[in-house]
């Protein structure tokens, strides 16, 4: 199988002309343009960066910096996923930490050291993204759960029903995912192997230790932080 040729720069412009169409109709529609405008704009400017980044990382063989770059992600995730709660402070913080690491890592060391034969325990190439996909995941999940967890609350239900609604809830994402892969929806890392060459059938391999990954990620996290608030 053919890998999939390089994109030059000036053809991946041409990507924007459907924006452009798009955003020319929201204008004579009389809807407000800043916004997109700026969201494209930045989407474009992030990407490039991080596009540098990731090489510089992918090309180290400090072991310190994927586990600061791991860190890294842990904390915004957790400070993203405080953001929609009803809590502010260090300790809510701590806590919203703790329940994304603790599963986020374990999930992440089992693949990485028993699925998948990395040549080095660090692989950055594999580490990163994998690590992205698992605290992006439990991220949301933790902000679903914990919000539908407070809403519960406030209506007078008890922990245990609280709990319960609110992770069935934080879930239906996930749950929807796994019903609709390779029916609906063709999963990005499995493309993306696809694209770069890698056989269909060892690419659904790799998609089903992800889906297995983030369900299980994403419902350990949540069902950690609801356990944290019953103390």
């Amino acid at each position: 199988m053919e890998q999939i040729s390089f994109i030059p720069l000036a053809n991946l412009m041409l990507g924007f002309i459907p924006v452009i169409i798009l955003i020319g109709i929201m204008y004579f529609w009389g809807l407000k343009i800043s916004n997109s405008i700026y969201a494209n704009f930045r989407m474009l400017i992030q990407l490039l960066l991080i596009g540098y980044v990731l090489t510089f990382i992918f090309e180290t063989d400090e072991p310190i910096i994927i586990t600061l770059v791991v860190l890294f992600m842990i904390l915004m995730s957790a400070w993203i996923a405080m953001r929609p709660l009803k809590e502010s402070g260090i300790y809510p913080f701590i806590v919203i930490f703790l329940s994304l690491a603790l599963s986020g890592l374990a999930v992440l060391f089992l693949i990485s050291q028993f699925i998948v034969d990395l040549p080095r325990w660090f692989e950055p190439s594999f580490v990163v993204p994998i690590a992205g996909m698992i605290f992006a995941n439990s991220m949301n999940t933790v902000s679903l759960a914990g919000e539908r967890f407070f809403i519960e609350k406030d209506r007078g239900e008890d922990y245990e029903g609280s709990r319960k609604i609110a992770l069935e809830t934080a879930l239906i994402p996930q749950i929807n995912a796994l019903f609709a892969v390779g029916l609906v929806s063709l999963p990005g890392m499995m493309t993306g192997q696809i694209l770069s060459g890698i056989e269909p059938l060892m690419a659904a391999r790799y998609q089903i230790m992800v889906m297995c990954m983030i369900f299980s990620t994403a419902g350990l996290s949540a069902i950690t932080y609801m356990s944290f608030k019953k103390y």
